[in-house]
Parts: structure tokens; C-alpha cells; sequence
């Protein structure tokens, strides 16, 4: 399959720069997977989508500040590091700027406190880092770390906060579950009293957020790997939903490939609790075993999750809702509109 099929042009301007004063004042489009039929609403209005009996998976991953800047200790150039997985104790999954000049061995000092190592080298920047300090690690990480933002917002964030989830809870992830925030307290509470219940997973968003689809074919493309865990208290429920006919409504594709993953190693058999390592890949063909419905944001072209999406509504009704969103100026990406798939 050809990944340009995936690929449309979307103006820049519609890269939203800021998130919105209220979360759940953004824009939402509805897509039917079955007929086409597309409806524009406001963020609110979701709760109107959702049928008693119905159940909401949310990711309740936390951020963590991942973006240190300091210095190489010979030469006293700058260096960037951001910090993707923790593989144990100090030892760190990252990618590093300049990624030429970050070689093995090098030592980056971030202020007097905190010092790292580079242990190996790995593709398109990535490395293994040792850390060394004084003290408590992510109380250090708090200080002097900053939020992740991905690479297309040039705005600076005033509130750290506006890029995490209301109901973020589990440290580890390197960007934000962005479907969620256009949750606020308020609205969840009222999607609890229409009779919907609400569930939690978690999977720490990695390396695969930050890299392109780099090959023609889609089938050759590898997904890096993400820890995601899922409770048996979810997975009771999740199966109660199913056995009386109420919909899995998955908050965000890193919802979504949670419960497939645990769907796919259940072979269609009730759900368990389990945690693990996740590589999964969707994309059409893709038959899925768990999600009903999905809430999402508007992906990059040529994304793994713009293919994920026409996995579930099939690739022609994706593109023009894509077309019909960018026609209607309709915001983009991490703290942009959402998108509702029924």
C-alpha cells in the first residue's frame, strides 16, 4: 500500500499554534464509518453522541518535562536532549540535537546539578543515556526540564498544565495524549450522569510520535515500541459493556491501540488485565477487535494515524472529512478540533 495515499496538502495557518481558553470549546466533526455522513458540532456536543450503556476509555498518562538544554562538558557547545523512555534506573531512551556532534561518550551538563552520559548511538538522533545528580530525580526534572511540545508549535506554552490531560496521572509519556484535552471535569461529569461509564488505560506516549513514515509502503514500516498497561478493574467492565451492547468509545489513538493490543492477544476472547510492550500497527485491512467509536484531533499527512483512522471509516471517507475540515478552517494537530468516528 503507498503512502502518498495518505498524503494532502494542509495550509499552514491551520497548524493550531495555542490551545483554546476553555477545553471543550473546540470544533468537533462527527464522521458515520458506515454511510460517510458528516455533522459539525462544538466539542459539548459529544456528549450527544454517546448512548447510555456506552463506554468511555480514556489514556491517563502524564507528561513529564522531557526537554532539557545544556552543554557538552569539553567544549561547552549547547546540546538538547529530550527524554523518551526510561529503560531502567538512569538509563534513558532519548533524542538528542545536534545529533551529529552527540556521539558516544559525550557528557552533557544541565546546570550543576544534573550530568549525562551518552552510552550508545542509535538512528535519526535517538541514544541511550545515563543521567548522574544529587538528590531526587524528577524533582530535578521539574526544575529544569520543559514541556515536549512537538516540533510544528513555535508558541510558547504559559500554562504547562494546558498540555495535560485533566485526569493525567501516570507519569512517562514525551507528548500528550491530545484527544483528551478537550475534556474538563465538568463535561465528564456530565457524560457520567447521561449513563456512559468511563474507564481508564495507559500507555506512555514514545519515540513513534515524533517520527515520520519514512518508507513507499506502508506495510514495511515499523512501529517503535510503547509501554501501555491495562487494569483488570477496566477490563471487567469493558467486557460487562459488550455483553450488554453498549459501544467502546476509545479518547485518542493512543487509547485505541491499547485496547488492541490487549484485544488481539485475547483472540477475541473476553478481555484481561495486561501490560506490556506494543508495537501495533493499523492501518486498512486492519479488522478491530475492541474500539466501536473513536475521539481523536486531525493528524499529519502520511501519518501513521491518519492511516489508523481510515482503518476504522476506510480511506476514502477519511479523506473527505480531511478536505471538508481543511476547507472549513478547521485547527489542526496537538491542540486543535477533534474528530468523532461512530
Amino acid at each position: 500500500m503507498d503512502v502518498n495515499l495518505y498524503d494532502f496538502h494542509l495550509p499552514e495557518e491551520l497548524i493550531a499554534q495555542t490551545p483554546l481558553k476553555e477545553r471543550s470549546s473546540s470544533r468537533l466533526l462527527t464522521l458515520n464509518k458506515q454511510s460517510g455522513e458528516i455533522g459539525h458540532h462544538t466539542f459539548k456536543d459529544i456528549v450527544n453522541f454517546l448512548n447510555p450503556g456506552d463506554t468511555l476509555v480514556l489514556n491517563d498518562t502524564r507528561v513529564i518535562p522531557a526537554r532539557l538544554f545544556g552543554v557538552k562538558e569539553d567544549t561547552g557547545a549547547k546540546a538538547e536532549v529530550l527524554l523518551l523512555k526510561n529503560l531502567e534506573g538512569d538509563r534513558w531512551e532519548a533524542l538528542v540535537k545536534p545529533g551529529k556532534k552527540l556521539r558516544k561518550g559525550t557528557v552533557i551538563l544541565f546546570g550543576d546539578e544534573l550530568k549525562a552520559r551518552i552510552d550508545e548511538e542509535g538512528d535519526m538522533g535517538a541514544r541511550i543515556i545515563t543521567f548522574s545528580y544529587q538528590g531526587v530525580f524528577q524533582e530535578i526534572l521539574d526544575r529544569l526540564g520543559q514541556m515536549p511540545l512537538p516540533p510544528y508549535i513555535r508558541e510558547k506554552l504559559d500554562d504547562k498544565e494546558r498540555y495535560q490531560t485533566v485526569y493525567a496521572k501516570h507519569e512517562g509519556s514525551a507528548a500528550a495524549p491530545t484527544a483528551g484535552l478537550h475534556f474538563t471535569e465538568e463535561l465528564l461529569d456530565e457524560i457520567r450522569s447521561h449513563g456512559v461509564s468511563i474507564a481508564f488505560v495507559t500507555l506512555h506516549v514514545g519515540l513513534g510520535t515524533f517520527r515520520p513514515v519514512s518508507v513507499e509502503v506502508i506495510e514495511e514500516h515499523e512501529m517503535h515500541e510503547e509501554y501501555y498497561s491495562l487494569s483488570r478493574e477496566t477490563a471487567e467492565l469493558l467486557n460487562d459493556t459488550k455483553a450488554r451492547g453498549g459501544r467502546i468509545v476509545a479518547v485518542g489513538t493512543t487509547s485505541c491501540r491499547t485496547l488492541e493490543t490487549v484485544g488481539s492477544a485475547c483472540a477475541g476472547g473476553p478481555l484481561k488485565e495486561m501490560s506490556g510492550w506494543t508495537q501495533i500497527f493499523m492501518y486498512p485491512g486492519y479488522e478491530f477487535k475492541v474500539v466501536d467509536a473513536l475521539i481523536t484531533n486531525f493528524h499529519l499527512p502520511k501519518s501513521t494515524l491518519v492511516m489508523l483512522v481510515s482503518a476504522l471509516a476506510g480511506h476514502e471517507h477519511i479523506m473527505t472529512a480531511y478536505q471538508e475540515a481543511i476547507d472549513r478552517k478547521y485547527r489542526f494537530f496537538s491542540f486543535g478540533d477533534a474528530m468523532f468516528i461512530y
